[in-house]
């Protein structure tokens, strides 16, 4: 596994649940989202309009990434993050819509407050 900032290349022989950082949103820390030995090695990449200091012109808490490269899970969690306008489940809907537009990725998760979408090939679980 190599982590640099939400961005995280994951190469592992067990499963692996990552905890989803979300910022102020009551959804923190209480999703995960469980990733089977088939489908590593993975990229799993977040970006956020509310959280850390890199540059995001979205209002998303949290959009998580994942896609067999952890290139393509960054640009495409920053592009979606943007896009990420009024947070509302509309909003989010139609982030999701554009996200399965974008060739290779595996899956996607959007928090915004209490609000939240996933689509692809995705097994949330949750924390306690």
């Amino acid at each position: 596994m190599v982590e640099n900032g939400g961005d995280i290349f994951l190469k592992r022989n067990k499963e692996c649940v990552a905890a989803i950082f979300a910022g102020q949103s009551p959804l923190n820390k209480k999703v995960g989202l469980r990733i089977s030995p088939a489908m590593m090695p993975v990229g799993l990449c977040t970006s956020s309009g509310t959280v850390g200091h890199s540059l995001s012109l979205g209002k998303a808490d949290s959009v998580t990434v994942l896609a067999p490269s952890a290139l393509l899970a960054d640009a495409a969690a920053t592009s979606l993050g943007n896009e990420v306008t009024t947070g509302d489940q509309e909003n989010i809907n139609a982030v999701l819509a554009i996200a399965k537009t974008i060739p290779g990725l595996l899956g996607v998760i959007i928090i915004c407050g209490k609000n939240i979408g996933a689509w692809g090939e995705i097994n949330l679980v949750g924390l306690s």
